[in-house]
């Protein structure tokens, strides 16, 4: 199946590359080739994080309701989910710009689109694993903080290797990812 050009089959492919095996895939991964690849994978992750937000909405099992209940919180938590990664992108390509850049890594702004794009694959990831917060606020928040933590890695992976970025500046960044995330945890 193709969406604008796309195959959906390379994405899933390289969705599971990033998951298991994310340092060979950041060393092979593709930095040209124009926005509209990074875009549609974003939409297509927003999708399916929607979709599953619009569920755990519907049946009210994840403990937040957004400010609405039932349809109407299912409805917001889909289109929510789906604006979300597309502005995301980025957003999330402007944030790895700036860390490449301090990092002394690759200043284009394509590949840190594209890598913020691949990290995405952790949005429906984390958007699934949210039905936790209904069994236990506190189980919700760790597998978040550690859904989070996996994010920041992939983050240290992609600069150091596709981004060319300095490996103690870039281990030192994700140091304080790490202790941001982890604090805001805590909090």
């Amino acid at each position: 199946m193709n969406i604008g050009g796309y195959s959906i089959y390379k994405m899933y492919e390289e969705s599971k590359e990033v998951l298991l095996n994310p340092q060979d895939y950041f060393l092979s991964m593709e930095t040209q080739g124009g926005l509209r690849e990074p875009v549609i994978k974003a939409l297509v992750y927003g999708v399916v994080a929607g979709i599953f937000a619009f569920f755990w909405n519907l049946l009210n099992i994840t403990g937040i309701s957004m400010g609405s209940s039932g349809g109407s919180g299912a409805i917001v938590g889909l289109f929510g989910a789906i604006i979300s990664a597309v502005i995301g992108v980025f957003i999330g390509g402007l944030i790895i710009l700036i860390i490449s850049n301090i990092c002394k890594g690759n200043t284009d702004f394509e590949p840190s689109v594209r890598v913020a794009a691949a990290t995405m694959v952790l949005y429906p990831i984390n958007v699934f694993l949210g039905f936790f917060g209904a069994i236990s606020y506190s189980l919700g928040e760790i597998i978040s903080l550690a859904v989070s933590l996996y994010g920041v890695y992939l983050i240290y992976l992609a600069v150091t290797t596709i981004l060319q970025g300095e490996i103690q500046t870039a281990r030192t960044v994700s140091y304080v990812l790490a202790g941001i995330s982890i604090l805001l945890f805590i909090i």
